[in-house]
């Protein structure tokens, strides 16, 4: 798998997601990251991807973009497996809501905590 290396010498790749007709494209995407098994098989090579949030209890709230910037609400209970699953966790996140919706910059609160509190906080 390819991808920009950040972390444990991790890779952060893409997967496409069928949405269904009328769905939000941010709720959509941040419905797939979050409902993900733990590994999934990519169709081009057989390969295994690891999806840092499914030891996670999180449900998406809202969301809203103003054309630059992607905000996020969420609600739950993170779960890293350890250390190396924090970043993992802050870039599936961050690049998937970036993703879904074009923005350049994304703002993610859990508990109305922003990311990196959450994270801090367990």
């Amino acid at each position: 798998m390819h991808g920009v290396r950040f972390g444990c010498n991790d890779s952060l790749v893409g997967f496409a997601q069928e949405s269904r007709a009328g769905e939000e494209p941010l709720a959509a995407a941040m419905a797939a990251l979050l409902d993900a098994p733990q590994e999934a098989v990519l169709s081009s090579g057989g390969a295994a991807a690891y999806n840092a949030l499914s030891g996670s209890r999180l449900k998406f709230l809202s969301g809203s973009f103003d054309g630059t910037t992607v905000t996020v609400y969420l609600a739950g209970v993170m779960r890293p497996g350890g250390t190396c699953d924090i970043p993992r966790m802050e870039a599936q996140l961050t690049q998937t809501a970036l993703a879904a919706v074009g923005a350049i910059r994304a703002e993610i609160y859990v508990n109305g905590r922003t990311l990196t509190e959450a994270m801090t906080l367990g």
